[in-house]
């Protein structure tokens, strides 16, 4: 017996005490990405899983990065680029996602849970860029 959850046991609102949270998006990108490690760290050690491992833990953890940089934007110029760069590594983790789920079809349903996830988080950051725009 052990104590490592299935990869569809990790919720992404894991830990997360009410609804509220959902809307707190540094949490929630910094939970996509913790959520993308744990993923990641499940998969096994092979030639064609070590380079989607290497990309998508380098975009789906970025995400929550640079929306911290959003944040802190000293211009709004700053913050519109920030939260494009945001929304640039949520589409390509989109991508990862959907070549993971191939190399290992047996992820598909996971890989399904954070690629909705992924896509919520390009929706609200190009409804951002949209109303920050004006």
């Amino acid at each position: 017996m052990t104590n490592v959850k299935s990869m569809t046991e990790i919720p992404m609102s894991k830990n997360l005490p009410n609804d509220k949270k959902k809307y707190d998006l540094a949490e929630r990108t910094a939970r996509f990405g913790e959520a993308i490690i744990e993923f990641v760290q499940r998969l096994s050690d092979s030639p064609i899983n070590r380079p989607l491992i290497n990309q998508i833990v380098r975009s789906g953890t970025s995400i929550g990065a640079n929306y911290m940089e959003a944040d802190g934007a000293e211009s709004k110029k700053d913050f519109q680029h920030k939260i494009g760069i945001s929304k640039k590594e949520a589409k390509e983790t989109l991508h990862w996602l959907r070549m993971i789920a191939k190399a290992n079809p047996e992820c598909a349903q996971r890989c399904r849970e954070l690629w909705q996830e992924a896509h919520e988080l390009v929706l609200i950051f190009s409804a951002i860029t949209k109303s920050k725009a004006k």
